[in-house]
């Protein structure tokens, strides 16, 4: 347990801290930019992922258990939006035949 520890604090914090905001930018700029469902369904993921990635780093570098901990109760959520997301993108495909989510504002009442 000790080595895994020392191995992940060789690398520098303010390289996780990049990363994580790299990826993170990226899933910004997917939801914003993108029109596909399914697309900005990913990069939704994406953000989640890269505040997980920074969540872990934390925790590692702080030596306790805590920010891992709490990367699995986001993935348990994630995993929850997932499943209702595609099933609202399913239904959206099966009424329009496009995944298209500017379709989103013919619903409308």
């Amino acid at each position: 347990m000790g080595e895994v520890n020392t191995f992940i604090q060789s690398v520098p914090l303010e390289y996780f801290i990049t990363l994580s905001s790299v990826l993170f930018c990226l899933g910004v700029m997917g939801v914003l930019l993108r029109k596909n469902a399914i697309v900005i369904l990913g990069c939704v993921e994406l953000m989640l992922n890269s505040v997980n990635l920074l969540l872990a780093a934390f925790s590692a570098y702080k030596g306790n258990g805590d920010g891992q901990l709490l990367v699995f109760f986001i993935m348990v959520v994630a995993a929850a939006e997932v499943a209702v997301g595609l099933a609202i993108i399913a239904m959206l495909y099966r009424n329009t035949r496009s995944v298209d989510v500017s379709i989103f504002n013919k619903l409308r009442g």
